[in-house]
């Protein structure tokens, strides 16, 4: 009861999309053991946000029926716990990391590469987020980029990856019936790039705690009509 909460400090880059990490104390989650209810166990979809590999596996284990189970990770757990997170990316079916945690993680040069990699430990859906550049989707059914929203002013971009994953689980959460093809994952990647977008234009969680559902389905609209174009086949030698 008295114990201090998890502690993360971080240094960005002048453009906002690298950080280096300066701080990281587990505090209660060192010893913490996830034990869920029964309501949670029996989940349809489940995210296993960025925390120790090996707690993220435990909560896998108690939500063995879910039907989608993704997850996110950080450049501390592959630099101390590499083993670990490996053993948990391979019980789930999605991977979000961003372009140079996959490079890292993998140890290959390029994202084609990275993703096909951790594919093949069986996740099917991978997923590079690119910060201010938007993010790439790789599934079997091939690639799919999504640029970021276009903002004048970004004033604090932690938390926009955890937003992306809200926004992208949520939207497959609320279409859980459906069948969760390309398609689908796309225009999920869609709600998470809306609601990352509204994140990062305030600090903290000021912005979003604030959020409506109004505010991200017009957003979604504007980015379906920016990414739009229509193909204009020319003849060569012309």
């Amino acid at each position: 009861e008295d114990g201090k909460t998890f502690f993360w400090a971080g240094k960005y880059a002048d453009d906002m999309n690298s950080r280096e990490t300066l701080d990281t104390q587990l505090n209660v989650f060192e010893t913490f053991e996830p034990k869920l209810s029964e309501a949670s166990k029996n989940a349809d979809i489940l995210f296993l946000a960025n925390i120790q590999p090996d707690i993220q596996y435990e909560v896998r284990q108690q939500c063995a029926n879910a039907k989608f189970v993704a997850m996110d990770s950080m450049d501390l757990w592959i630099n101390i716990a590499r083993d670990s997170l490996q053993r948990t990316i391979e019980s789930v079916d999605g991977l979000l990391l961003n372009d140079g945690e996959l490079k890292m993680l993998t140890g290959k040069p390029n994202l084609v590469q990275a993703a096909a990699e951790v594919r093949s430990w069986g996740p099917k859906v991978v997923i590079a987020k690119l910060g201010e550049y938007g993010a790439a989707l790789f599934t079997e059914g091939g690639f799919f980029g999504l640029p970021a929203f276009p903002l004048h002013t970004v004033l604090d971009p932690t938390g926009a990856g955890d937003s992306f994953a809200g926004g992208f689980m949520g939207f497959i959460a609320a279409h859980h019936d459906e069948e969760l093809d390309d398609a689908l994952l796309r225009r999920a990647m869609a709600y998470g790039t809306a609601v990352a977008s509204f994140n990062v234009e305030d600090f903290g969680t000021d912005r979003v705690s604030r959020l409506t559902a109004e505010e991200i389905t017009e957003r979604v609209s504007e980015l379906a009509r920016i990414t739009h174009f229509e193909d204009s086949p020319i003849e060569l030698g012309r």
